[in-house]
């Protein structure tokens, strides 16, 4: 008689998988329920084990939310770090606002973990230490297009703080709303980011760079026969030249705003000193003004003193 097998479908999970299912259904009972509504009793009930498993595995609830946590925030920083690899500063730009965007949207539990605030006792760091540690990584980027540009680099953390906090709360609007598409709304992010509220893009767009990068591409178009591989890419050659080039005259639009409104700063000085120096001279010219009255009064009281003395004595 053959020994019966037990079914493929209930078979004994291994230590491994049981720990990698554990995760995964906290992941998905913290991201609708946060640390303190979620429990060890609904965890194990979810995975259909008892309770001493899952402290068997990470020693309680404590243990098990700092691992999803920690995760998660590695797979963020992950793909931010590698967007930020990009050689052009609107480049970079452009990749995290949408490596961000697209981690929402392909890790929403993740981020609905991620943006409430960490339990103390997890041991996990909150959104906010998160997004320092993103920000200490463009800061550095920050830094060197600063000192390209004659900013002073020395206030480039408190910009990168700026930059990825309009990022991240943006991309806590987005995880609900989803409208518009990712690739739109990074548009709009870089927009502001790059070109301030005096420069604004009526229609902005991502870069064909951006656009073409593999980490960050969305699922491939079915290809037109009737446009041969080599026309397509001369025409993605010549769309980020054109947008290379725009990137450029508005480059040098803003170094002649700039360098006009130094010639207008300076001509306001040189204005200012001239008005400074016509006022002293006005000054001077009261102070001799009076002077010279005072000598004057001085002198025609000494001469009433002389004229009275004769007629004193006739009298």
């Amino acid at each position: 008689m053959e020994p019966v097998t037990e079914p493929r479908s209930r078979r004994r999970m291994s230590g491994r998988e049981r720990r990698e299912q554990l995760i995964n259904i906290s992941r998905t009972l913290f991201a609708e329920k946060g640390f303190d509504g979620t429990s060890i009793e609904e965890i194990a009930a979810t995975a259909q084990v008892s309770k001493p498993v899952v402290y068997e595995h990470f020693g309680g609830k404590e243990g098990v939310y700092a691992v999803v946590v920690d995760r998660e925030m590695q797979k963020l920083l992950t793909m931010i770090t590698g967007a930020l690899s990009a050689s052009h500063s609107l480049i970079k730009l452009e990749r995290a606002a949408l490596a961000l965007l697209q981690y929402i949207e392909e890790s929403s539990e993740g981020f609905r973990i991620l943006v409430r605030d960490s339990h103390a006792a997890s041991g996990t760091g909150t959104f906010a230490s998160l997004i320092s540690e993103i920000a200490s990584q463009v800061e550095d980027v920050l830094a060197d297009e600063f000192s390209s540009r004659g900013y002073d680099p020395k206030l480039a953390p408190m910009y990168a703080q700026m930059l990825v906090g309009m990022v991240a709360l943006t991309g806590q609007w987005w995880l609900d709303v989803r409208k518009p598409g990712r690739e739109e709304v990074a548009a709009h992010l870089v927009n502001l980011a790059w070109n301030g509220l005096t420069g604004l893009n009526p229609d902005p767009s991502i870069t064909v760079t951006t656009r073409s990068h593999p980490s960050l591409a969305k699922p491939p178009r079915p290809v037109d026969k009737g446009v041969p591989d080599k026309a397509r890419e001369r025409e993605l050659m010549e769309a980020e030249k054109a947008r290379l080039r725009e990137l450029r005259e508005a480059e040098k639009a803003r170094v002649r705003e700039l360098k006009e409104r130094e010639r207008l700063l300076k001509e306001a000085e040189k204005e200012q000193e001239r008005l400074l120096k016509e006022a002293e001279k006005v000054r001077e010219r009261e102070e001799k003004l009076r002077l010279r009255e005072a000598r004057l009064a001085e002198r025609a009281a000494r001469l009433g003193q002389s004229d009275s003395g004769p007629v004193d004595q006739q009298d």
